[in-house]
């Protein structure tokens, strides 16, 4: 079986998108996740914006169509925020984002182009810090995106989930960093059951649960594999902590009696699960087995790209392009003998498999806000 590579465009969020494509090119892979978060948003980690969300009709559609089929590259759209939880006006904000995102899908030929929208659902604390607390953020989840999904239904648009905890979403101070409701494999399935409807599956990133000690194998044979449309490929170097154990998050106490103790701190939000970000087969030793996952991937039938999303500390995070690229390539050499077929040039994506999108010619329609469902 034949899967494409594609890249995560957050990892070039300083290159407009005609040099993210170049980019793309250069890597060698076969398709763009197009990050386009909102310009006025509060995320200030691993985010771009790579189309005009607030300009974008039927003409902006033909020309994205026309540009990535010169370029022999498919597209997926995504924004990933907080939905149900978090500041109030924030949220209302990110509802009406990924609506945006929907018809923005829909113009672009939605499931009929293989265009999805990817998103985060978030969680609402005030709720979880409740009894029955998750069961009430579930309730919460139906309530918010049962109008949602239903838009995109109509529109032939699917919305796809990513599990990133986003552990480091609130303050260190806080004990808990479960912040994503779709941070495990029993809410998602439990969310479909909310929601029933075919349009909304999921972005599976088999890194978030390797820090968190879960197999990624054993989940990809619990998951449904239709709903499963995407990979992100990022991998983790776990680092066991001899003082706060890895079952529970580093706790933030004070800094004078830590340093008496000889007790370590986390140094922001984000230190607190003992890992460090890589990608599969650059620079660091990588805590994943990714042929044992990627063959149960294709003993279940998976299909679909897999997406280089690029938050290495050695690559990305370094801050240089030169190191970003390299990082990119160094996946797809990693990744190409389990998902490429090998030919006398080596392990190489066949040519004719590609399939140029559907310039369809929708018509425009209006922009929606949540409250106008």
């Amino acid at each position: 079986m034949t899967n494409p590579i594609w890249i995560m465009t957050s990892a070039f969020d300083t290159l407009s998108l005609d040099d993210t494509i170049q980019k793309a090119k250069e890597i060698d892979v076969q398709g763009l996740d197009l990050c386009v978060f909102r310009r006025d948003g509060q995320r200030d980690d691993f985010v771009a914006t790579h189309l005009d969300y607030e300009d974008f009709g039927p003409e902006q559609a033909s020309a994205i169509l026309e540009k990535f089929n010169g370029a022999k590259l498919r597209l997926s759209i995504g924004a990933f925020e907080n939905l149900i939880g978090g500041d109030p006006e924030h949220r209302v904000k990110n509802q009406d984002h990924l609506l945006r995102l929907i018809r923005i899908a829909h113009l672009l030929g939605g499931d009929e182009n293989d265009v999805k929208v990817g998103t985060f659902v978030g969680y609402n604390h005030e709720l979880g810090n409740q009894e029955g607390g998750f069961e009430k953020n579930l309730l919460e989840y139906q309530k918010v995106f049962s109008p949602i999904i239903k838009y995109a239904e109509d529109l032939g648009v699917t919305v796809l989930y990513e599990n990133c905890p986003m552990e480091g979403w609130r303050s260190e101070r806080f004990s808990g960093t479960y912040n994503n409701l779709t941070g495990v494999l029993a809410a998602r399935k439990l969310m479909y059951e909310l929601i029933p409807s075919k349009n909304h599956g999921e972005i599976y990133d088999p890194s978030h649960d390797v820090w968190q000690h879960t197999d990624p194998v054993a989940v990809i044979e619990n998951t449904d594999v239709e709903r499963l449309k995407r990979i992100h490929v990022k991998s983790t170097r776990n680092n066991p902590d001899p003082f706060w154990g890895n079952m529970y998050p580093t706790q933030a106490i004070n800094p004078e009696l830590a340093s008496k103790a000889g007790v370590p701190q986390p140094d922001s939000s984000w230190d607190r699960h003992h890992y460090e970000a890589t990608l599969p087969g650059f620079g660091l030793g990588d805590s994943m087995d990714w042929r044992s996952f990627i063959e149960k991937l294709h003993e279940k039938g998976f299909s679909g790209p897999f997406e280089i999303e690029n938050e290495a500390v050695l690559s990305k995070q370094t801050g240089k392009m030169g190191a970003i690229v390299q990082g990119c390539k160094a996946a797809v050499q990693n990744l190409a003998p389990m998902l490429y077929e090998l030919t006398d040039d080596g392990w190489m994506y066949p040519a004719d498999v590609f399939k140029e999108l559907k310039s369809l010619n929708r018509g425009d329609i209006p922009v929606k806000t949540i409250n106008d469902l």
